[in-house]
């Protein structure tokens, strides 16, 4: 549509006394303030990345060294111990400068080098203090005079008011371990797991690896190291996630709810104002660096990288492998609603449109009472099916034409909306509301999503919203600070009127939203509809039960001085073992930000430990006294595994390069092989919430996030995602499939919350807790089982 507008922007007519040239002084006006916008945009953008450039310095500094320098040979002191002189002799035309302004120019270069010396010092040293892991070991609320010196220097290195990519450059890389300590903790993970004879048949494989093949895999290993920010990330990326050639709903994407017990408007087009206009924010300040880097324990910073492919990014099908779109300054997103695409542009007169105006642009969509073109109602499927007809269908039917027009706008859009007819949402009076909820978010009906975007923001008719995410360009927590910042601003800084709509005046004056034209011939609905349907028979497999523990939370579970994560780990593995009755291989995530590049490790939670601990609180025999030592042994245990794999000593991702070397080589490891082919019945995650602290959720309780989840992982599995929120709740999101007879999400929820009871209980002397029934299994209406 802003092509259109400025085509009209002049118009003439020839006529017989000559030509009449009429312009649109309205459209040169908008073009004069978009240059304007533009170049203010370029300014800050320099300006910002000169600083982030010179950090832990600033420019100004620059001036003082100048000064400082010029300052001390008017008073006859060389600070440069002749080196000024040396530049002096040796400066190129200098018959043509005089004495006085040779030794001014030899000084200011002389200040410039120390200058940029010092900043590099600087760097280096606050790329060595990040180094230093002994903080992450020490017993939470304890903190020694090392760690307590280690943080001040941090914090005098650092600066002040960083910018979100002044720490990239000092961040360290991502050690390699030793393939001894790797093997040794990898034999150690599956101890539980093994009998003795196929645990014996492990060691041997492991030896004969350690002996023959391992060293001069780890060689190549340590060069790439050495050459890469990170030895892991771009493998992972791409052998992970963009060469897998199945589905990537449901088996890659991930979900964002909305708040849990808030929706600050009811109104669906005025939602949609004020949380794009909040996105807008967020992209400009992601654009110009201005965002506050994380820090651990506020100090210690994390990397930035994935963040800057937030916006603007797409997925693109590939025949073998896909490849990561990632463009800059795109000033349009794409609507669906109801089967048409829809392109609306996000600025005006050099600046983003308003809460308002943007309401006014859905509301006309959600008036529009146009059909869909043959083909288009469905036509997103192609992203949810299999990969490879999805980039054959690309490459032979949107390569040319109006196709490739309205490909190239939906690919090159910030973000995808969805507009959905059917309202979601928690409510207390249904049953299984965020059931429905997290599988609309999810999957939705298999082609109301562009799931190669890297997210689509969802829009319910009830002012409720969500986000399905693309997993290869990130992680949940980078989406998930985006969203905090976005609910944040949407319900305390913008705000709507008393009748619900985005403050603000209408412009009525904006161009119509555009729909996009699509010719989609019968071969390649049939492409289309295939797609659909291997989607659909993904989605329907999907069995997905949202479970709120409110019975205690992050409070309690510190009082006991347990870590909350061990605390739910452990309850997770009391739950998966009366659950299936066997222990299995568990998976856990882990950030490794401390790190440049660093994505994820995984945490074993399945440890000997753990299956003693579970062991004894299903042997009646066994005290309380007993349950609870050995609760804190495996509590403990789990804390170290997950600070190993925080602080680049993990397993699996060393084993996981280590094999792709191997394949580079051509060299055979059945250890390696038979590592990577292990299935993970229990996949868990948790996310992170209060990343911006933007919200004080002890003054405003009811503004909490329902946090978000993933598909199973196993066929024969459960995908748990968790979110302790606030001091009095945790939220579970369990997923598993219905082909698989064995499980049961419902099911999986009530062994958690009876899980999470018993531990707590045993902390109780009085055992003064509340207990589910130990009733027998029944079976309810709808096919689910429960306690």
């Amino acid at each position: 549509m802003a092509e259109a507008h400025q085509a009209v922007g002049f118009q003439f007519t020839v006529r017989p006394d000559g030509v009449d040239l009429t312009l649109s002084q309205e459209v040169f006006r908008n073009i004069y303030l978009s240059a304007v916008t533009s170049w203010k945009k370029r300014a800050i953008q320099f300006k910002n990345g000169v600083l982030a450039g010179v950090y832990p310095a600033s420019p100004s500094s620059w001036l003082i060294a100048v000064i400082a320098v010029m300052s001390s040979l008017y008073i006859r002191v060389d600070p440069s111990l002749g080196m000024i002189d040396t530049i002096k002799d040796n400066l190129p035309q200098r018959e043509c400068m005089s004495v006085q302004s040779r030794a001014v120019l030899s000084a200011i270069l002389f200040a410039t080098g120390l200058w940029l010396f010092l900043i590099y010092l600087l760097r280096y040293t606050l790329k060595a203090l990040p180094s230093y892991h002994g903080w992450i070991f020490e017993s939470h609320g304890k903190m020694s005079a090392s760690t307590k010196l280690w943080l001040s220097l941090v914090r005098m290195f650092s600066g002040r008011r960083p910018l979100l990519y002044s720490f990239q450059a000092s961040l360290p890389r991502l050690p390699v371990p030793s393939v001894d300590d790797t093997v040794h903790r990898y034999l150690e993970s599956v101890r539980p797991l093994l009998d003795s004879q196929q645990y014996n048949q492990m060691e041997i494989l492991a030896k004969d690896f350690q002996d023959s093949k391992a060293a001069r895999l780890q060689r190549y290993l340590i060069l790439k190291s050495w050459w890469a920010t990170n030895y892991v990330s771009d493998w992972w990326e791409e052998y992970i996630y963009l060469r897998g050639r199945s589905p990537i709903m449901v088996n890659s994407n991930f979900y964002i709810m909305d708040l849990l017990y808030v929706t600050p408007t009811h109104r669906q087009a005025a939602r949609v104002g004020n949380v794009v206009h909040a996105m807008l924010q967020y992209r400009r300040k992601l654009e110009r660096g201005e965002h506050a880097p994380l820090r651990a324990l506020g100090t210690v910073p994390m990397c930035s990288s994935q963040m800057e492919r937030m916006f603007n990014t797409t997925r693109i099908p590939g025949i073998e492998t896909d490849i990561v779109q990632h463009l800059t300054d795109r000033k349009h997103l794409v609507v669906y609603h109801k089967g048409r695409f829809f392109q609306v542009w996000l600025y005006t007169g050099g600046r983003h449109l308003l809460p308002s105006e943007l309401e006014t642009q859905i509301q006309r969509i959600l008036a529009d009472t146009s059909e869909p073109q043959p083909g288009e109602l469905k036509l997103a499927a192609l992203t949810a099916g299999k990969r490879v007809p999805w980039a054959r269908a690309r490459i032979k039917y949107f390569s040319q034409g109006v196709n490739r027009v309205s490909l190239d706008a939906v690919e090159s859009a910030a973000f995808f909306l969805s507009l959905d007819d059917e309202p979601q949402g928690y409510d207390p009076a249904k049953t299984n509301s965020l059931d429905s909820y997290a599988k609309s978010l999810l999957h939705g009906q298999c082609y109301d999503r562009w799931f190669d975007k890297s997210f689509t923001l969802i829009s319910y008719p009830n002012g409720k919203m969500g986000i399905n995410a693309e997993h290869s360009w990130a992680d949940a927590p980078i989406v998930g600070h985006m969203w905090e910042y976005v609910l944040a601003t949407d319900c305390f800084h913008l705000g709507y009127t008393e009748e619900g709509h985005c403050k603000g005046d209408v412009n009525k004056g904006l161009p119509y939203p555009t729909r996009l034209q699509w010719q989609i011939p019968k071969e390649c609905r049939d492409v289309i509809d295939a797609s659909y349907l291997s989607a659909k028979q993904i989605a329907d497999d999907v069995d997905f039960h949202g479970h709120l523990f409110s019975d205690f939370g992050k409070g309690l579970i510190k009082k006991c001085r347990t870590s909350p994560d061990a605390f739910i780990q452990m309850a997770l593995q009391l739950a998966q073992f009366r659950d299936q009755g066997v222990f299995c291989l568990t998976y856990e995530s882990s950030m490794t930000r401390m790190f440049r590049d660093g994505r994820t490790e995984t945490v074993r939670s399945c440890t000997s430990e753990a299956v003693a601990f579970v062991r004894a609180m299903e042997d009646t025999g066994a005290t309380n006294a007993q349950r609870l030592a050995l609760f804190r042994k495996a509590a403990d245990k789990h804390q170290n595994m997950y600070r190993l794999a925080m602080t680049g000593a993990g397993i699996d991702r060393h084993l996981f390069c280590l094999y792709i070397v191997s394949k580079y080589i051509g060299i055979d490891s059945p250890f390696l092989k038979k590592v990577l082919s292990e299935p993970w019945k229990l996949s868990t995650s948790q996310t992170p919430q209060q990343q911006l602290n933007l919200v004080d959720i002890n003054k405003f309780p009811k503004y909490v996030g329902a946090g978000g989840g993933f598909g199973p992982v196993a066929d024969d599995g459960y995908g748990v995602s968790y979110i302790i929120v606030g001091e009095n709740l945790v939220t579970f999101h369990i997923s598993c499939k219905f082909s698989c007879p064995s499980t049961d999400s419902y099911r999986f929820g009530q062994h958690i919350q009876k899980a999470m009871l018993d531990i707590q209980g045993l902390f109780k002397p009085d055992n003064d807790k509340k207990m589910v029934d130990n009733g027998k299994i029944v079976q309810m209406e709808n096919g689910k089982k429960h306690l």
